[in-house]
């Protein structure tokens, strides 16, 4: 894949993370549904449109799932759904990609990577940049506990 396509898909990827985490936040926080019927929703109406996918396509059918990938997706949706409640969009998408970056990190390490000693300084630098913010935010802990958990075992970004 060339430099320029993969930097444009992932801008692109970026880009729609990002609107779908502020359209989620306006939903939870200008209407009254609440976390639980929230996640339900969108799990349900989801689990529909990729049924309806896998239906159209080629005749494919009798896809095997996996139960501790449902129920991966599930803690992550709605431990975000909960910690939409408290936590301002920007620093839960800022943990949201940080976490996930430093679980990729973390499995890189443990599978064998060595980084050099620029890269190990720009990982202590961007380690510490969060810092302040966790300091700033002691009143939204619960919130940031719930982004920083549910991340971890993603792998990637916010699925929503």
């Amino acid at each position: 894949m060339s430099r320029t396509l993969t930097v444009s898909m992932t801008l692109l990827a970026m880009i729609a993370f990002a609107g779908n985490s502020l359209l989620c936040r306006l939903a939870m926080q200008h209407t009254s549904i609440d976390p639980a019927s929230f996640t339900t929703i969108r799990l349900l109406s989801g689990a529909l449109m990729l049924w309806l996918i896998v239906r159209m396509r080629d005749g494919m059918h009798g896809t095997a799932g996996s139960w501790p990938s449902a129920l991966a997706l599930f803690a992550y949706a709605a431990g975000f759904s909960y910690a939409y409640v408290s936590l301002p969009a920007a620093t839960g998408a800022l943990l949201l990609f940080g976490a996930v970056q430093a679980t990729m990190i973390g499995y890189g390490l443990w599978a064998g990577e060595r980084p050099g000693i620029r890269q190990s300084v720009g990982m202590v630098t961007a380690f510490c940049g969060p810092v302040p913010l966790l300091i700033a935010s002691a009143t939204i802990l619960g919130g940031i506990a719930l982004v920083v958990l549910v991340s971890q075992g993603s792998g990637s970004p916010d699925p929503r």
